[in-house]
């Protein structure tokens, strides 16, 4: 029973000195682990979203593997709403390698325009973001980090207005519109103005948009109307095949 019982005693003994050498050399190689955002970002568009795609890095300088790596960033504006959350995972990062992916940060301009968020289209503002880091080490310890920040948001849309109206001919006017592009994607597309006079007819003109990020728009539209400046009523503007075709603006002439 005694040689048991300093059998035992020296087991745990070891296992202490392998529980401490394991912390340590834990240690040490969490602190190799180096991981990297590129500061230049590639701007997508599909299905009415607009994709942000953030090139990354990660190196696993340490004697262990990383798995389970989780980039969660979540976006919000200034009145608590959500307006995106995106995840990428990274199942292992095998120990002495550098792995390169790409995160992916959608926002749905749908999604803005459902969550009476159009604000966001016309003004500026600041956005909130969280940033959250999750991976298990050695495949046994996780570790988390978060972070939060805030993004400057451009609207696409930016100071938008109709200025007046100018007869052309007996049969056509033209109606000014302007805006400022301070969003970091183009708008390409069509805008649809109509105008609905005294007698409640709508009269209409189209125009083909593409407006770099940061660039202005200034431009007469053309409308097929036979009446006078002062029968308009209000100016109803669409927005298609330019992420917003279930917007409609409603404005008054300038």
């Amino acid at each position: 029973m005694k040689h048991a019982i300093q059998a035992l005693g020296w087991a745990t003994t070891i296992l202490w000195i392998l529980v401490i050498l394991f912390s340590g050399t834990v240690v040490y190689s969490a602190m190799q682990i180096k991981m990297n955002f590129e500061e230049e970002h590639q701007v997508t568009t599909s299905d009415n979203a607009l994709t942000r795609s953030i090139p990354f890095s990660i190196s696993n300088g340490g004697l262990y593997e990383i798995s389970e790596l989780n980039i969660t960033t979540l976006i919000v504006a200034e009145n608590e709403t959500s307006i995106s959350r995106s995840t990428s995972l990274v199942p292992l990062i095998p120990k002495t390698s550098t792995v390169n992916e790409i995160h992916n940060i959608s926002v749905s301009l749908e999604d803005i325009l459902d969550k009476n968020l159009t604000y966001l289209l016309l003004n500026d503002t600041d956005l909130n973001v969280d940033m959250f880091i999750a991976l298990t080490y050695a495949y046994a310890i996780p570790l988390k980090i978060s972070s939060n920040l805030t993004m400057p948001w451009g609207a696409p849309l930016y100071n938008l207005a109709i200025g007046g109206i100018s007869i052309v001919s007996p049969n056509q006017v033209n109606v000014s519109l302007s805006f400022k592009n301070h969003a970091f994607f183009s708008l390409n597309g069509t805008v649809r103005l109509e105008i609905v006079d005294s007698n409640n007819r709508t009269h209409s003109g189209t125009a083909d948009i593409f407006v770099l990020s940061e660039d202005s728009y200034d431009k007469a539209i053309p409308v097929a109307m036979e009446a006078t400046p002062g029968d308009v009523v209000e100016v109803h503007l669409y927005f298609d095949e330019m992420y917003l075709e279930s917007w409609t603006l409603v404005m008054a002439i300038g």
